[in-house]
């Protein structure tokens, strides 16, 4: 046996929610991703950047790799002593070929093991509002796939069986043959008028559904110009969905939504859209760097207690300096009798998170309340006040601090980068598919995205978290669609969804 060892992850149907704990913590350890066409490139956030990462996608007519060639890749990267992660859509072993790779593997000699998926057999039914079992319906449930081997001489296929099998009939793979099959199940003893209902990217904020009869689903499907991937549900379960249908009914549904902040912090936003039945998508753009001169910081905050106030004007420089303060001390007291002050509620629960609290927030999450919010508080004349924000910030802060007479040190806490990386796969799909709208938290999300120079959808929407921003946007050429009422990612969601629902 190698000393590698080879995971074959189910990634589930579709929705990076239903990826296991199990395959998660998979993914974490990997040195090597091998991932395919039906895996939600999403899912490879879990992976350490410094995994490797191998596309090895097959669809319809386009094989990255035979299948042969990825068993051997597979057996190449395990005897080289990698943790090696096959990611494969739903289930490994539900029509996946994760039986054939792990034959593959123990032939060769290498440890491996199967984390089972949320099979899209079973998923997308549900998220189409159809229970592929119910006691009012069936008492069986039948799976086969609609693919079968092109090198098979005829197919193994028993439609009569399946015909005569009483319960629901979930097909897999097959709806470029829809026409065949339903023509075969018919033949069969199938009653044409039996419901089906297909499911395109079930799971997804792409999902779509198509329902009709045994009888005239396939030329539903040439009209609609229906594709794969599909899952095809037979049986009286499908008339369920007209009351059960819960995934598509929600009030952002069908509604593409780009997001454009760091991949660390666009999870938030992205999660928060999707609840709403909104396509969302990681586009990042930034990506948060250490402060460039770590000891000047270090220093800065080993001196906390010795100032009036803190003052943190964004939940990423939070994070930064209690790091750094748990390193140098082992005791929340160690700061001292400093104030603290949060420019906004979401910097304000960061702070609280470390179990301290905050003395001060603005009514508006702006610099320039900051200074009118500690006026009404104290006399800012002589106050020592550390401002701990990112490198390149608006000066507005400072400027207006020092003119008071504080006494200001400024702690740089981080940089924002461009990122051209696509690794998410958000810059890929805007190319390629475009979005209804883009999301921008702050002037570097805008400031990057126009500089990958992306080509824009004639009506794409735009939705800023506020003014700020917006003042960014329009120097920079972008029109401002929507500006969020209060500063945060709840208030900017509230605003894209009040927008939406009346546009």
């Amino acid at each position: 046996m190698t000393t590698g060892i080879c995971y074959l992850v189910g990634a589930g149907p579709g929705d990076p929610g239903l990826l296991t704990l199990r395959g998660k913590a998979c993914l974490e350890s990997a040195d090597v991703v091998i991932y395919d066409y039906l895996s939600n490139p999403e899912l490879l956030r879990h992976a350490s950047e410094a995994a490797e990462r191998i596309y090895v996608g097959k669809k319809a007519g386009a094989h990255t790799l035979a299948q042969g060639e990825v068993n051997a890749l597979l057996v190449e990267e395990t005897r080289a002593g990698k943790t090696v992660v096959r990611l494969k859509g739903g289930d490994p072993f539900v029509f996946g070929r994760g039986g054939e790779e792990a034959g593959a593997l123990a032939e060769a000699g290498c440890r491996f093991e199967i984390v089972p998926g949320v099979s899209s057999a079973i998923a997308g039914p549900a998220y189409a509002g159809i229970p592929v079992t119910h006691r009012t319906h069936n008492t069986a449930l039948t799976i086969f796939t609609g693919h079968e081997d092109p090198a098979k001489p005829e197919t193994t296929l028993d439609y009569e069986a399946i015909a005569r099998v009483p319960g629901t009939k979930v097909m897999l793979m097959g709806i470029e043959r829809i026409d065949r099959i339903t023509s075969s199940l018919r033949a069969a003893g199938m009653d044409a008028a039996t419901p089906v209902a297909l499911i395109r990217w079930a799971t997804t904020g792409r999902q779509e559904t198509l329902t009709g009869t045994l009888d005239d689903i396939a030329a539903r499907v040439t009209e609609a110009g229906f594709k794969a991937p599909a899952v095809a549900v037979f049986g009286e379960v499908v008339k369920l969905r007209e009351t059960l249908n819960w995934f598509e009914s929600r009030p952002l549904f069908g509604r593409r939504i780009a997001v454009t902040r760091t991949r660390k912090q666009a999870g938030d936003l992205v999660e928060r859209l999707r609840a709403l039945g909104a396509d969302a998508y990681e586009l990042p753009t930034i990506r948060i760097e250490p402060a460039p001169n770590r000891r000047e910081f270090s220093q800065l905050v080993s001196d906390a207690h010795t100032y009036d106030w803190l003052i943190f004007t964004s939940p990423n420089g939070v994070d930064t300096f209690f790091d750094i303060f748990y390193t140098l001390f082992k005791d929340a007291r160690s700061i001292g009798g400093a104030r603290i002050a949060a420019i906004g509620p979401a910097t304000a629960e960061r702070v609280r998170n470390y179990r301290l609290d905050v003395d001060l927030q603005p009514a508006k999450y702006v610099a320039e309340e900051i200074v009118a919010a500690l006026q009404a508080e104290t006399t800012v004349d002589n106050l020592k006040i550390l401002l701990i924000r990112a490198e390149g910030a608006r000066d507005v802060l400072p400027k207006e601090l020092t003119r008071l007479g504080a006494i200001l040190d400024e702690a740089v806490a981080y940089r924002t980068v461009p990122v051209k990386a696509d690794v998410a796969g958000g810059i890929a799909r805007f190319r390629e598919e475009g979005a209804d709208l883009i999301t921008f938290t702050s002037s570097s999300t805008a400031e990057n995205f126009v500089a990958l120079k992306l080509p824009l959808p004639p009506e794409l929407r735009t939705a800023s978290i506020g003014p700020i921003t917006s003042a960014t946007l329009h120097k920079l050429g972008l029109d401002v669609d929507i500006e969020a009422d209060v500063h945060d990612i709840p208030g900017l969601v509230e605003a894209i969804r009040v927008f939406l629902a009346t546009g």
